[in-house]
């Protein structure tokens, strides 16, 4: 089996691990590990889709990791601010 392909399999299970994961009340959507998982499987398969020539996989998996990449910083945005205003209230 070819790097690429490895690359390939890691980003799919990766991909269904995540989806277990939340499906199972193991991990919630508000958590860091959920959204990196996301963004680890998506980054993966964009990088097999550009090996493969494949337009629409790269697409939907670089828009996917970009959704999840933005989730983590509002997570961190979000937190910081609750660290900030907790801060200022004691």
């Amino acid at each position: 089996m070819e790097g690429y392909a490895i690359i390939g399999w890691i980003g799919a299970i990766t991909f269904v691990v995540a989806y277990f994961m939340l499906s199972f009340q193991m991990l919630s959507a508000d958590k860091i590990l959920y959204h990196a998982l996301n963004a680890i499987g998506g980054l993966c398969l964009v990088i097999n889709s550009i090996y493969l020539e494949d337009t629409p996989n790269f697409f939907v998996n670089f828009i996917w990791m970009g959704i999840a990449l933005y989730s983590i910083y509002r997570i961190i945005k979000l937190t910081n601010q609750k660290l900030i205003n907790n801060s200022q209230d004691a």
